[in-house]
């Protein structure tokens, strides 16, 4: 796996070997491999708290504005839509391992646009979680909508769902006092505005859905606690575990596409050096 040479400085506790991260610690890790095999070596019940963000099925050879220019929406084949039928039975199978791994109180944050959030909602409902909530991200400065034929897309959605059943003596964590307190001390609503990411989460290299740190920081500030496992099946460019790192959280999590895994890998090293000269 090749650095790129103008990619900022490594940090002293970079770590990256076969295409694996560690912490310093040793709590924390990357792996670079398909969620199949990778959630079939993750104990039962051994984590806290899932936050992930699945492929959307958006690569159909459409167009989409980027930075005032029209490009494609074809990310990789990783992202192509398979049919209703098997779109939905990829993401019921993924969120089965997600309710195998979670401990009995623990929860699963799972971000989507409209392509892919039914489904995701279904299954969940399926397997036997209950949805806490629908939280709606909305984009302050989203792209034009270059077809002209609606409107333009302006929110993402994020479902927040537990194991706990309704009455269950396992409880489900909900900082309710702290999100209260961030709001001015009035209660969170289910609307949240964020911009995207901005340049200096992105100065490792860039990934096509990337979430902004400050979305996730505030669903891991809600939903756990410091010294909590958190665990992304879809890492990405490690957004989730930089968030994780940030807030005292453990981070287990993996990638399947290479160039990826080494950009979360120098951002995961970078966050845990910040993490240890704060």
């Amino acid at each position: 796996m090749s650095v790129n040479p103008k990619a900022p400085a490594r940090p002293r506790a970079y770590v990256l070997d076969n295409s694996v991260w560690s912490s310093l610690d040793g709590h924390s890790s990357l792996t670079c491999a398909d969620q199949q095999p990778f959630m079939a070596g993750v104990a039962a019940e051994s984590v806290d708290c899932i936050w992930t963000d699945p492929p959307y099925f958006l690569s159909n050879n459409g167009t989409t504005c980027v930075a005032g220019r029209r490009q494609s929406v074809n990310k990789g084949q990783w992202d192509k839509s398979q049919g209703i039928t098997d779109d939905h039975a990829f993401n019921r199978a993924w969120l089965e391992e997600c309710w195998r791994v979670l401990k009995p109180a623990g929860t699963v944050w799972v971000s989507g646009t409209l392509h892919v959030y039914l489904s995701v909602g279904m299954a969940l409902r399926e397997l036997g979680f209950r949805i806490l909530n629908d939280i709606v991200w909305e984009k302050p400065n989203p792209p034009p909508n270059l077809g002209c034929r609606c409107f333009t897309h302006a929110t993402e959605m994020l479902l927040w769902a537990t194991k706990a059943p309704q009455g269950s003596r396992h409880r489900h964590v909900f900082n309710y006092a702290a999100m209260k307190h961030a709001n001015g001390n009035r209660q969170m609503k289910n609307v949240w505005q964020f911009k995207a990411s901005g340049a200096a989460e992105k100065q490792y290299g860039r990934h096509p859905t990337q979430k902004p740190l400050a979305l996730i920081e505030r669903c891991l500030l809600a939903s756990t606690q410091v010294g909590d496992q958190v665990l992304d099946l879809f890492a990405g460019s490690g957004s989730t575990g930089v968030a994780a790192l940030r807030l005292g959280r453990r981070f287990r999590g993996c990638e399947i596409e290479p160039k990826y895994v080494e950009i979360a890998a120098r951002r995961l090293a970078a966050a845990e050096v910040e993490g240890s000269t704060s």
